[in-house]
């Protein structure tokens, strides 16, 4: 039972990926980072639902309050600062992204099937969606031109990572997924200091606008 729950939950990251890669609204950008937190919060409940003890419910009322609220609520607030909601002008257009990342997908769930995984992940979907995830977040970060889009871009990759992490839950159930945390949660605010000095520069997220900078 807590096998196919889990592997629906990665399984609906894995779908907001391709919702994330298919959206050009800001807004709708967010929101998919946000519920894609939410879902990660819930993952460690669902693998360790027999055992469960306070570091395994602390790891994941962390990650649904930073990755689920507080980051999301922290982007909302810098595009409503900056007036944009929508992503006019990518590198990557929406239709290659999507297809990019629909491919990607594919390839990870065929990767890891011919990877010599332990048996107990064998039946998950947590190594195809890790690399899924990766790949997804080098794709926004690479395709996209606004910086609060590539900040979201970064915090798929780094989900990608957490989901690599949740294979370790057995043996280290704290460190390597509040490690992670807190690296992700120093480089949104560093980020997000970025953001307000280019916004004020430029008067725009564009980053293409940092060429134009000389010594």
């Amino acid at each position: 039972m807590s096998e196919g729950t889990l592997n629906l939950l990665i399984g609906l990251a894995m779908g907001l990926n391709l919702l994330a890669l298919g959206s050009s609204r800001l807004p709708s950008l967010i929101g998919a980072i946000s519920l894609q937190g939410a879902v990660l919060g819930l993952m460690p409940l669902v693998m360790e639902h027999e055992s469960l003890d306070w570091r395994i419910m602390v790891l994941a009322a962390a990650t649904m309050a930073g990755k689920g609220v507080v980051i999301p609520t922290l982007l909302r607030r810098a595009m409503r600062a900056a007036n944009i909601e929508r992503e006019m002008e990518p590198f990557i257009g929406l239709v290659p992204s999507l297809l990019l990342g629909a491919g990607g997908t594919i390839a990870a769930v065929a990767l890891a099937q011919a990877l010599p995984l332990l048996p107990e992940h064998a039946g998950t979907l947590l190594v195809p969606g890790a690399i899924a995830s990766i790949l997804t977040g080098f794709i926004l970060l690479i395709g996209r031109a606004k910086a609060i889009a590539q900040v979201c871009g970064y915090l798929i990759l780094e989900n990608g990572i957490y989901l690599f992490g949740l294979l370790l839950i057995h043996s280290t159930p704290l460190l390597v997924e509040s490690g992670i945390l807190l690296d992700v949660t120093v480089g949104v605010f560093v980020i997000g200091i970025i953001v307000d000095r280019i916004q004020r520069a430029f008067d725009s997220l564009d980053t293409r606008k940092l060429t134009t900078l000389r010594e």
